[in-house]
């Protein structure tokens, strides 16, 4: 039997592998968006909820984006543009699963759950009604 020389080390497969820059520009950022959010929810620097809630979404995704770059090495460039296309497709259908389960939710509460009309008394379940008596 002949035995051939296989190499498998770690950069045998031709993927880019980061550099120390590279990974402490990724801490560094890592660690610039967790602060960020961190300090606007703890010093309540915006009024409104809803924006505060927008500006850590936002923040968070720029944290997923620094992650994936620094630290997983995805770009289109990578492995022939895979990784990219399967890492589009994962969005795409995280995005499906999500928006998907939050309009059934929203449409379910909407059409099942009792609301009161104006002038009317809201509905209160009776279990609510014999503690209220106590």
């Amino acid at each position: 039997m002949s035995q051939t020389n296989h190499e498998h080390g770690h950069d045998a497969h031709g993927a880019s592998h980061g550099t120390l820059k590279d990974y402490v520009i990724g801490f560094v950022l890592s660690v610039i968006l967790t602060v960020i959010p961190f300090w606007v929810v703890m010093a309540g620097t915006f009024e409104s909820r809803a924006t505060t809630v927008a500006v850590v979404l936002i923040f968070a995704v720029a944290q997923v984006l620094v992650h994936m770059v620094y630290f997983l090495h995805m770009s289109p460039k990578s492995d022939g543009g895979w990784n990219f296309m399967a890492m589009i497709f994962t969005i795409i259908t995280l995005v499906i699963a999500v928006v998907g389960s939050i309009w059934v939710m929203r449409n379910l509460e909407s059409h099942m759950m009792p609301h009161a009309m104006p002038g009317e008394q809201p509905f209160v379940p009776p279990s609510a009604r014999d503690v209220s008596r106590e």
